[in-house]
């Protein structure tokens, strides 16, 4: 009999809040939907609010956690963020060559360069993309949440997904992070749909999506350990179906990897050329396993569950205590962190940036949302979802340091251009990437071109560019001192453009040496680049005694 004549009730889509809910979630079954206790007008009613009540929030609360995401949207292009512009400047032909210059993923690429055809190359624009695949991205993992626990708590690990701030961070990101977590959640999507699968194309597709991650960036790879322990924990015990589907999935696995080999191993070549932060830190682990105020959150969750007898409902037997429930939580929470923890703080190669914690993210959701089932309460679960949006939500709001995408040297090169064009005076510019100081600056031949200036291709200048590494050598003084002997006798102006924390003593260095023919004036400092001018003494009119 169906559920609502039984009961004479409305059914799940003829609330409009709901039926919005489910268009963006996916539609539940009727089982899924609670009912009523007793069969009087007055339950039904209230059983009809509550529910309508709660679909509406939920809605609200994944609204008001994707909108964290866009307080950055109209900040200027990071330094790496032009990197990706520049790979694909020299049209569809020239993406594949240029990846060889610089570690990039030309899977990302080819989708960036596309999206430029269709929507532009406004800063808004290449940002699109990215937020495309982090939407996607957070409905493959309500998708896989909904394979473990109860749709409610799936909405929950959607919204802590999204509130995340290495998740807020990267999906306006114009770099692949947000396509590799997407490809990362259809690979766990895929685990969990197998896990009660015989079907060796599934099988197939868990080893192509699984693989599919590392197109994106190498050092998401971090992730298929975690993916391998659990598809061999789910299938084990049935090994001629184990042995099967492993060895579809590993076949599909290898063809796919094939393409990115190279690249790889040229990344391990080069590694100590592209460390650039300091080793991580306890604290860095913990706030990426807690972010902001959630663990609060928790804690006065079950204070609350403490005190008030109403909360402590009896425990629902669907909502029972699974051992593999725990394993696939925590293996995907903690191996990918764990193993860049471990490696960033044991040798030199520390790669404990952000952006590369982005794949314990999906993992770090789901152990949230398995504590937070503990909570038979289904109001409770509601006020702790509630809280972490309410909390974030200000943060972010308030807090101008999120509306500061990246560091940025729009501001730097718009000032040089409009300072410099006066008179088409020269810029010595030292390069921001660390890559630079393993490079010689004189074989570039157009520096707007070179991956070393990336920002010169998105934001131009019409002046002449001396390019200079990021830190101070012998190439360095090679090169100023030919230039600073000819801008003596030529009395030419000509500005240094460099980083004022990581190239200070280049900085000091021109400073120095071209005190006796020329003037020194600092004109500013640009989201941490300084701009120093140096004027000719001769072009000075002459000072009294």
């Amino acid at each position: 009999m169906d559920i609502s004549a039984q009961y004479n009730v409305a059914t799940p889509d003829s609330f409009p809040s709901r039926r919005f809910f489910l268009k963006v979630f996916g539609a539940f079954s009727e089982s899924q939907i609670k009912e009523p206790k007793e069969n009087h007008p007055q339950h039904e009613d209230l059983w009809q609010v509550r529910n309508r009540a709660s679909y509406a929030f939920y809605a609200m609360a994944f609204a008001v956690s994707i909108s964290i995401w866009f307080i950055a949207i109209r900040a200027p292009q990071g330094l790496d963020e032009t990197g990706s512009y520049w790979a694909i400047n020299a049209g569809f032909s020239g993406i594949w060559p240029r990846h060889f210059l610089s570690i990039l993923f030309p899977a990302y690429s080819y989708i960036l360069w596309l999206s430029t055809k269709l929507i532009g190359t406004s800063e808004i624009a290449l940002r699109i993309p990215s937020i495309l695949a982090m939407l996607g991205a957070a409905y493959l993992l309500y998708l896989a949440a909904r394979e473990i626990f109860e749709h409610d708590l799936a909405i929950i690990a959607t919204v802590i997904f999204c509130l995340h701030p290495i998740v807020v961070f990267a999906s306006i990101d114009i770099r692949p992070y947000a396509f590799g977590v997407l490809a990362t959640n259809a690979a766990i999507l895929v685990l969990l749909r197998l896990r009660r699968s015989s079907s060796n194309w599934l099988a197939a597709l868990f080893g192509l999506t699984a693989a599919s991650i590392v197109w994106f960036h190498y050092l998401l790879g971090v992730i298929l350990p975690a993916l391998l322990l659990c598809f061999i924990a789910f299938k084990f015990r049935d090994r001629k179906t184990f042995w099967k589907q492993f060895s579809f999935a590993l076949a599909a696995f290898a063809l796919a990897f094939l393409p990115v080999i190279p690249g790889l191993m040229d990344m391990f070549r080069t590694s100590k050329t592209h460390v650039y932060e300091l080793a991580p830190n306890l604290f860095d682990l913990a706030r990426t396993l807690a972010p902001r105020s959630f663990l609060f959150v928790l804690c006065a969750t079950g204070f609350v569950a403490f005190l008030i007898p109403a909360a402590r409902q009896r425990r629902d037997p669907s909502n029972r205590f699974e051992g593999w429930h725990l394993l696939l939580c925590a293996s995907l929470a903690l191996i990918p962190i764990l193993i860049l923890y471990g490696v960033s703080v044991g040798t030199s190669i520390h790669t404990f940036a952000s952006r590369h914690r982005l794949e314990a993210i999906p993992g770090i959701a789901l152990c949230w949302v398995f504590v937070l089932s503990r909570f038979s309460s289904r109001n409770l679960r509601l006020l702790f979802c509630a809280a972490i949006v309410a909390i974030t939500a200000f943060q972010s709001f308030t807090s101008p340091f999120t509306r500061v995408h990246k560091k940025s040297m729009r501001s730097a090169i718009e000032f040089v251009e409009r300072n410099a064009s006066v008179d088409d005076a020269p810029v010595l510019m030292c390069s921001d990437f660390v890559e630079s100081n393993y490079a010689a600056m004189q074989s570039i031949e157009t520096v707007k071109d070179s991956p070393y200036f990336a920002p010169l291709t998105y934001y131009r200048l019409s002046v002449p560019v001396i390019p200079l590494p990021q830190l101070i050598n012998d190439e360095t003084i090679q090169v100023g001192s030919q230039f600073l002997q000819e801008a003596a006798q030529n009395h030419k102006r000509f500005l240094v453009v460099a980083d004022q924390f990581y190239s200070y003593r280049t900085l000091d260095w021109f400073t120095s040496n071209a005190a006796a023919t020329h003037s020194v004036h600092n004109l500013g400092v640009f989201s941490g680049t300084e701009v120093l001018e140096f004027v000719p003494r001769t072009s000075l009119a002459p000072q009294s005694d």
